[in-house]
């Protein structure tokens, strides 16, 4: 079994881990020749599925194993793995690879950057000057012409004073720094057991606004929730220990964003929002029996809506870092799915998905 790799898009694989690691701190790892996939599945709370295209993130990609398509299997750290990434901005060069340390598999990160060191000038005044005040040119006597037989190498001492050549030069250095991330390899049959949420054919279809607009509002609801539980008493306190936010879409481009409570009933609404085009070809009934297309006949005051845990929703939201275009179906008091797209910087026509799903809490 065998995985090497160079590293490309750091920063946009180090934004992709950190909103993961936000979820939960164990990802599971699989590549494959062409697919690299990430899957985050909490105890609680909503659950990723990253599916990327290997030149995404990688270049020069090597993998060998024995399974189909030389699939490897790994539980991964997703701290570690932030960390390391970190290190590596603005590296000339890192490449990962599986290995073993005392027998522990590890995915060991290799960073080569170009680091200068320091210069300190120790020349003072003009003992470093020809022909100036520190040293003594062709002497004239009395006007009549030089000095007889001059010594060409009189004081030569003064004229040019030795110093150290790593006190007076820059000198770039190649500096290499190993981060290892300790790593789980699995057995496929093992794997094979997690399956991604199985859910009806969405109500709604909507292109969200930037996530990091939403995420700003949404925080400020949820924080609200909790200053009134603190300060509403103990019943007010037990209802918004965890608060929910309500969250709703139509066919017609709105998107709601609700808080409700005992003493709170706040709304923010985006309007002018795309509502997709879907592929009738990738649908299971005909378009026009569609959910999403009973929704839409039924005008703008048809909602799909779902409620989501306040803190959970916060770290959902922490992918729009990854700056694409997200796209939210809603299956009516049910589940949110966002798949987000993530762009090839490389190439504007290409983009890989990681798709969220979200559970809807109940009334």
């Amino acid at each position: 079994m065998r995985f090497r790799t160079d590293l490309k898009n750091i920063r946009t694989f180090s934004k992709l881990t950190a909103a993961l690691n936000s979820l939960e701190r164990i990802a599971w790892l699989r590549l494959d020749d062409d697919t690299v996939r990430f899957t985050v599945i909490p105890d609680t709370g909503s659950q990723v599925w990253a599916s990327l295209s290997a030149e995404l993130i990688f270049d020069n990609y090597h993998l060998q194993s024995a399974e189909a398509n030389n699939t490897i299997n790994l539980e991964l750290p997703l701290g570690p793995l932030q960390r390391a990434l970190k290190s590596a901005f603005g590296s000339n060069q890192a490449n990962l690879r599986l290995t073993k340390r005392d027998g522990v598999p590890m995915l060991s990160m290799t960073i080569h950057t170009m680091t200068k060191d320091g210069a300190q000038d120790t020349r003072s005044g003009g003992g470093g000057q020809f022909g100036g005040g520190g040293g003594r040119g062709h002497a004239c006597v009395g006007g009549h012409g030089y000095d007889e037989d001059p010594d060409p190498f009189d004081d030569a001492a003064e004229l040019f004073q030795q110093e150290s050549l790593e006190l007076t030069m820059k000198r770039e250095r190649e500096k290499v720094i190993t981060q290892d991330i300790p790593v789980r390899v699995l057995h496929p049959d093992s794997v094979e057991l997690i399956m991604q949420p199985k859910v009806r054919e969405p109500d709604v279809y909507i292109q969200l606004p930037p996530l990091l607009q939403l995420k700003a509002i949404s925080d400020r609801f949820t924080k609200l929730a909790l200053t009134t539980a603190t300060t509403g008493g103990t019943r007010a306190a037990g209802a918004l220990q965890n608060p929910k936010l309500e969250l709703s879409a139509n066919m017609h481009g709105s998107l709601r964003l609700r808080l409700v409570a005992e003493t709170l009933d706040i709304t923010s609404v985006w309007d002018k929002l795309e509502n997709p085009e879907l592929d009738p070809a990738q649908l299971t009934v005909p378009m026009n029996e569609h959910p999403s297309t009973i929704y839409k006949n039924a005008g703008a005051n048809k909602w799909a809506t779902v409620r989501v845990d306040g803190k959970d929703w916060s770290r959902v939201l922490s992918v729009g870092r990854l700056e694409g275009r997200v796209i939210a179906c809603f299956t009516d008091e049910h589940a949110l799915i966002l798949y987000v797209y993530v762009p090839h910087f490389d190439d504007s026509s290409s983009e890989d998905v990681v798709t969220y799903y979200v559970t809807s809490y109940s009334t």
